[in-house]
């Protein structure tokens, strides 16, 4: 991170710690300083690569490698443009080849690899779906609105259930400060003795946590989840595709050898196999380890090439 730089006045972050870079869409860096005097009318060309660029394009460097800021900035703006979603499409295969597309385009962007048939064809695209975009546009608002009012929801609630613990925690303060005032007014003016005063004290103390312990335990009713939805609100977010497939069948696999004929795992023992193994302590058992299962494998790799191979 040191050696990050600016490119026109050579200061860099070793130097200078408060240095601030900025990006712009060509994905080439410049100091804060720099920009302010080179786009001190709005707009000018890059110093390295002569793009034409705007001020108000600049922004902060987030990270080491200022590619990265531009491949961000880049899918940000194709993802408005291709915003299908899988369920726009008939089958699994369709939407991942559309994926696959949308992340070529944002290849040759990045890259500068064949931008201006790339743009063509972002265009050809936006203008012959224009109303699909404009639907998914407004139902990502939508749906991103909902989330929002959720969200705020949650918050309001954690800070309502704050408060409210630390109403609690102020009132058993108070409840203890008064009971050891209670045991201080009755030690000055009560006539019986101190340890008869003591102990009293000790049981309304005892009874006084196991107040406070059983209102900390107590579940308090409550029409919110969680995550700031209500039980009984409903969410318009797209449902999940179901996908009709054939289940998987298991098929044992069927291994070449070139060697003599395996016994059976359960057959070792009786053969005589393990006669000469040593017995799986408790310990190894444990951890899934079991004297046939080591034999079994040794004598795998014991048969396997043994015959040549045929043809």
């Amino acid at each position: 991170m040191d050696d990050q730089g600016c490119p026109r006045c050579k200061t860099t972050k070793y130097r200078n710690p408060s240095l601030k870079l900025m990006v712009n869409l060509c994905g080439h860096t410049l100091c804060e300083n720099c920009v302010e005097m080179l786009f001190v009318r709005g707009s000018g060309n890059c110093v390295q690569c002569d793009t034409p660029l705007r001020k108000s394009n600049f922004r902060v460097q987030l990270f080491e490698d200022p590619t990265v800021d531009k491949e961000v900035e880049i899918r940000k703006k194709v993802l408005k443009i291709y915003n299908k979603r899988e369920f726009d499409f008939p089958s699994l295969r369709e939407y991942n080849d559309y994926l696959e597309q949308v992340e070529d385009i944002v290849y040759n962007l990045t890259n500068n690899n064949d931008v201006e048939n790339t743009k063509l064809r972002m265009e050809q695209y936006q203008r012959e779906n224009r109303d699909l975009i404009q639907r998914n546009k407004a139902k990502l608002t939508r749906e991103q609105e909902e989330l929002e009012d959720l969200l705020l929801l949650e918050q309001q609630s954690n800070e309502q259930r704050r408060l409210e613990v630390l109403q609690e925690e102020q009132r058993q303060l108070q409840a203890k400060k008064k009971s050891k005032q209670a045991l201080l007014d009755e030690l000055e003016q009560s006539q019986l003795p101190a340890t008869i005063l003591l102990a009293q004290h000790k049981v309304r103390a005892a009874q006084l946590e196991t107040q406070i312990e059983q209102q900390k335990q107590a579940v308090k009713s409550t029409k919110l989840f969680s995550t700031g939805i209500h039980m009984r609100q409903t969410v318009s977010l797209q449902p999940m595709p179901r996908i009709d497939e054939v289940l998987y069948h298991y098929k044992p696999l069927q291994i070449e050898t070139y060697g003599p004929q395996m016994p059976e795992l359960d057959q070792l023992g009786r053969l005589g196999y393990l006669n000469h193994v040593r017995a799986a302590l408790p310990q190894d058992t444990a951890g899934g380890y079991t004297s046939a299962m080591a034999c079994y494998r040794a004598i795998q790799d014991a048969f396997s090439g043994l015959f040549p191979p045929k043809g």
